[in-house]
């Protein structure tokens, strides 16, 4: 693949200089895209997971990983930023090794998300999509973690950090930048590098994705009632809301409804 120096920057701000991939990275990158590729019935499909590829290795969709999306899937470099550009999942400059998102969305804002997003920004002294001169943290505000009934809510690289205050988001944020072990509210048991994370995204299984709770009480609270209430969907309702309650019973996932260790246990 040709160098860049003199090529346009595709939307990268700022616009850093991309040399070529060195080759056994380039090698490492074709045969993973292969594999992503495979996945589609048309080449072009496979864009998105091939941006967050490029993107577990520069950390942030580079000019050259542009220019790389675009000749394995025989589309334009336009084509290719125009959607890396469309979506804030894709850095177009380089991001801190953690993102951390605070939800400033109704719920989260009235129930402290605004504070802490003042506190931390304060604290790190960077704003919005602003990362730390030590590369470590990345700051966002984010309209919604999906999260509502745990806020005000805060995530690591989308790992989930429920129930949070300015004095535990300034922690969180300390321990990450000084390399301490984190452990999130729910999911993992450990928050994963934004380079690592962003390959789990092209489609590359880490064996994290099941490990930890998945929702907690009051996400199954709903869960709870209907089976309590033996409500269930069509005549096979009393037949799901069994099988429901004894996936729970044994720890095991069934979709996002994860109890926590002791909840939503069957009545035998």
């Amino acid at each position: 693949m040709s160098g860049t120096t003199s090529n346009p920057n595709y939307g990268a701000v700022p616009a850093p200089t991309s040399e070529p991939y060195e080759a056994d990275v380039l090698a490492g990158l074709h045969r993973d895209a292969q594999e992503v590729i495979g996945r589609y019935p048309v080449k072009r499909s496979a864009l998105l997971p091939l941006l967050h590829l490029v993107q577990s290795v520069d950390g942030y969709v580079s000019t050259r990983g542009i220019e790389f999306c675009a000749e394995v899937l025989d589309l334009t470099a336009a084509e290719v930023s125009g959607v890396a550009t469309f979506y804030t999942q894709y850095k177009r400059h380089p991001n801190g090794e953690y993102t951390v998102g605070v939800c400033t969305n109704t719920l989260c804002a009235v129930m402290g998300g605004d504070q802490i997003w003042d506190e931390v920004s304060e604290h790190l002294g960077i704003g919005h999509d602003e990362t730390t001169p030590d590369g470590k943290i990345t700051l966002e505000r984010v309209e919604c973690n999906a999260a509502c009934d745990f806020a005000p809510v805060v995530m690591a690289n989308w790992e989930f950090f429920d129930n949070q205050t300015p004095e535990s988001t300034k922690t969180l944020v300390d321990d990450l930048r000084a390399g301490r072990d984190v452990k999130p509210t729910r999911g993992p048991s450990r928050v994963c590098s934004f380079k690592q994370v962003s390959r789990v995204l092209a489609g590359f299984n880490d064996g994290l994705a099941d490990e930890g709770v998945g929702a907690g009480p009051a996400s199954l609270e709903g869960l709870k009632v209907a089976r309590d209430r033996g409500w269930g969907e069509g005549s096979n309702g009393n037949q799901q809301n069994e099988a429901t309650s004894d996936a729970m019973a044994a720890g095991r996932h069934t979709s996002t409804d994860t109890p926590a260790e002791g909840d939503g246990k069957a009545e035998k």
